[in-house]
């Protein structure tokens, strides 16, 4: 599931990204199919980058077997590497990057100034900062429909307004180029799920097993209708809300 619009990113051979919060790979691996780039996806979970090492495997498997079968020239090559990460105390130079991507990370943060803080320091002045959280309204019926999602262990722990939000970012010297909401067809899945019991099993509630069946089903087959009515819905219930940023220069 790809939140970030990577047209507005820009991408371009040599540019070094970091997908930063990057579980199970999604954007990662995203990223890996624009030519020439050098990513890197940080996470704080073991399990969630052994997931992403073998996502980011096949995909280089599939993608070499695509280009033998139609005897095309192979894209020029990008590299990527996993590692373990804390948000509040990256590993890397200041301005290390060309590109940050963070989404769906900040809400779980406790030390959110700087976690922000960090993300200014390793992005070269110039260079582009997507960022993604939940939107404040459908979140906000999540908390109130359920005690266990937000005081679950590594669940979400505080929800951001868009202007909040995005003052935090601009104080620290970057200008806003844009935003756009995501997701709508996720936000009733979640309603369900706080409704019946976030601790119960998808058979244990028939409608949140058939939800999340429509929700797999429109991931791997990418039918026209969903796709149109998720875009129609998106700006009126999207469950993510994804800002865009650049780093001021001096």
């Amino acid at each position: 599931m790809i939140t970030i619009d990577f047209t507005r990113l820009g991408l371009q051979p040599g540019d070094r990204v970091l997908d930063i919060g990057c579980g199970e790979g999604r954007h990662t691996a995203k990223v890996w199919e624009s030519p020439g780039v050098f990513c890197v996806g940080a996470d704080m979970c073991h399990r969630d980058l052994l997931i992403s090492q073998k996502k980011l495997r096949l995909h280089e498997e599939l993608s070499t077997i695509e280009a033998e079968d139609s005897d095309r020239t192979p894209k020029q090559s990008s590299v990527w590497t996993l590692m373990a990460a804390d948000i509040t105390e990256l590993p890397f130079e200041d301005q290390s990057f060309d590109t940050i991507i963070c989404s769906e990370v900040m809400e779980h943060i406790h030390d959110e100034k700087r976690a922000l803080a960090e993300l200014a320091r390793i992005l070269r002045h110039g260079g582009s900062l997507a960022l993604s959280v939940p939107r404040y309204w459908p979140e906000k019926i999540c908390w109130q429909l359920s005690d266990e999602y937000c005081n679950s262990p590594g669940g979400h722990i505080r929800i951001y307004r868009k202007k909040e939000l995005m003052q935090k970012v601009i104080h620290l010297g970057f200008k806003f180029q844009g935003s756009h909401y995501a997701h709508s067809l996720h936000s009733p899945f979640w309603w369900l799920k706080c409704l019946t019991g976030l601790n119960r099993s998808n058979s244990d509630s028939k409608m949140v097993a058939l939800y999340h069946r429509l929700l797999v089903w429109d991931l791997m087959t990418k039918p026209f209708i969903t796709g149109f009515i998720e875009r129609l819905l998106n700006p009126v219930m999207g469950k993510s809300l994804v800002l865009y940023f650049t780093k001021d220069m001096e």
